[in-house]
């Protein structure tokens, strides 16, 4: 029976790390950290994204400055907004929660938040830094994964890695982030043929493709880490990641749940983000 890796837990360590060094970095060099999030439009669920980030920001101590904009706001007036948080010293990161409504175009969005306040790590100058092994901002999602791999004495190198996906949210960032932890890396797709036998050769798994319990046991390599990003649900309406998690924990050696699993680190990495971002941007080593 598989060990299960506890987000929720590792994501709670990281967390008192950063209110510890926000702490020492308001005593010492006089600054907080601030991250400003903007919600453009009433996703429910990017409500509650919203909420939880801020809740992450006041526990740790980071500033958090919310900008809550209607739906039919148009593209001009959100990179208005984003020019005068890119010009504001007190702002150190900047999210943009997305899916953003249809008359507002992602990628400008992306790329008009300044390299030096991407918190999640999306813009292409940051993704081009990640490619070249020189990281600044990493996205959050698949910097928790490594984070996860780190704390259950999982060292990459020289092993078979396979990611499920290849978004540029997840999927890619994270076959480059296991490329430079020295793992061999296959992405895996829709297009991928015999998938399930791709799966079976990977000594670490990682399952980012958005289809509820999509990978089985047979699936899984006897002793393989598993990772599943996944946030589905299933035929009951209940919450689920990509992986069968009840078959699969008797095959692996060590897997993540959903809910406690990967979840709970995207946020706390976030704040890493903002918080490092802040020490760059005020000269604190």
């Amino acid at each position: 029976m598989a060990q299960i890796i506890d987000g929720k837990a590792i994501a709670q360590q990281v967390r008192d790390g950063l209110r510890e060094e926000v702490a020492q970095l308001q005593e010492k060099h006089g600054f907080t950290p601030g991250l400003a999030v903007v919600l453009v439009g009433d996703d429910p669920a990017s409500h509650v994204y919203v909420r939880n980030k801020k809740k992450a920001c006041e526990e740790v101590g980071v500033a958090s400055f919310s900008h809550e904009l209607p739906g039919d706001t148009t593209e001009a007036d959100l990179l208005a907004l984003i020019d005068q948080l890119n010009a504001d010293p007190k702002v150190n990161g900047i999210l943009v929660q997305m899916p953003v409504p249809k008359q507002i175009d992602d990628k400008k969005v992306i790329e008009a938040i300044h390299p030096s306040k991407d918190a999640d790590g999306f813009h292409p100058y940051n993704v081009g830094r990640l490619a070249t092994g020189d990281p600044t901002y990493m996205p959050c999602t698949p910097w928790g994964v490594m984070k996860l791999l780190e704390e259950d004495g999982v060292d990459p190198k020289g092993k078979k890695a396979v990611v499920i996906g290849r978004s540029n949210i997840v999927g890619k960032p994270q076959a480059m982030m296991l490329i430079a932890a020295s793992a061999t890396v296959t992405v895996c797709h829709s297009r991928t043929a015999d998938l399930a036998a791709e799966c079976r050769q990977a000594d670490i798994l990682i399952a980012a493709v958005g289809r509820a319990k999509m990978v089985k046991k047979d699936w899984i390599k006897p002793g393989a880490v598993v990772i599943d990003v996944g946030m589905n649900r299933d035929e009951n309406g209940k919450l689920c990641g990509d992986v069968d998690f009840a078959e699969c924990q008797e095959v692996a050696s060590a897997i993540t749940p959903v809910p406690r699993g990967v979840g709970p680190m995207t946020i706390a990495m976030l704040l890493k983000n903002t918080v490092e971002g802040a020490k760059r941007a005020h000269g604190v080593a």
